[in-house]
């Protein structure tokens, strides 16, 4: 009878050539395979950008803006008219009151491809005069930066609503029976528009000038300009913030049931001091 050492052998020996084969197949390669990150080039971001890279919609925009909006909006179309991909690096208003909106940047504009960059502008404390506004954009890319211009024209105040005698009566006699009438129902629409967030003569322009300057006034509104009392910021803050019981002068405070916080009212006394000088030199101590 045959030993089976050759048989056990030869079995162990393919075992371990198995094992090996597993083994090995089971070790990490050396190479690590990793996508490529794209790195913007900025060696260039400070450089003009010349034509022909991007069609721009145009360079400069101009809208109208009344005494009354909160924002102007503008928005610029480009396209990428080149054979190679362009990034925009960043854009950079003229100022904090500008606000782009756009995809985060770095953003890659693949060739033949383009976007648009929305820009907003806060009016707040800017349409009180009549004139124009001019703010700007840079738009830097990796091929070099331009610049684009916003013009913004503020147009005149619409001018004060004309009563009819009919309605003008129908107003002193509700404000008659309730100062604070003005406040209230179809007399908010006018005295109370808009005045969130305003301040100064935007808000004397909005609540105050249109009995006081309209045309024409009524007997029983002073003119504030030629007041035969002598008057000062704290003669304008007492008025405007209780207003006179027992006449048409409604008090504006919130804590007397008006429309108007402390901050605004400050700011309206400020302003009438600062424009309407006392005419009446005030009594001696």
């Amino acid at each position: 009878m045959k030993s089976p050492r050759p048989f056990i052998a030869n079995a162990v020996a393919m075992l371990f050539f198995v094992a090996g084969i597993f083994s090995a197949a089971a070790q990490p390669s050396n190479s690590v395979t990793t996508k490529p990150v794209y790195v913007p080039d900025y060696s260039h971001a400070n450089d003009p950008l010349k034509d022909g890279v991007f069609a721009w919609d145009a360079l400069t925009k101009t809208t109208d803006a009344t005494n009354e909006q909160d924002f102007a909006r503008f928005t610029f179309s480009f396209t990428n008219v080149t054979a190679d991909k362009v990034t925009i690096l960043s854009v950079h208003p003229s100022c904090g009151c500008t606000t782009a909106e756009l995809p985060p940047v770095p953003w890659l504009i693949p060739a033949g491809t383009g976007g648009a960059i929305k820009l907003s502008v806060n009016l707040e404390g800017k349409t009180s005069m009549a004139g124009t506004l001019f703010k700007y954009v840079d738009v830097s890319t990796d091929k070099g930066s331009k610049r684009l211009f916003l013009r913004i024209n503020v147009l005149p105040p619409p001018p004060m609503p004309k009563m009819t005698d009919a309605q003008r009566a129908a107003g002193i006699a509700a404000a008659k029976v309730d100062r604070q009438a003005v406040f209230k129902g179809d007399c908010a629409s006018c005295h109370l528009k808009k005045i969130d967030g305003k301040y100064a003569q935007q808000l004397y322009d909005l609540v105050c000038a249109i009995c006081h300057e309209s045309k024409p006034r009524s007997t029983m509104v002073p003119d504030l300009h030629h007041l035969p009392v002598a008057t000062s910021e704290e003669f304008w803050r007492t008025w405007i913030t209780l207003g006179k019981p027992g006449s048409l002068m409604p008090a504006f405070a919130t804590s007397q049931g008006g429309p108007l916080n402390d901050l605004q009212i400050a700011s309206l006394a400020a302003y009438l001091n600062a424009t309407i000088p006392s005419h009446t030199p005030p009594p001696a101590k």
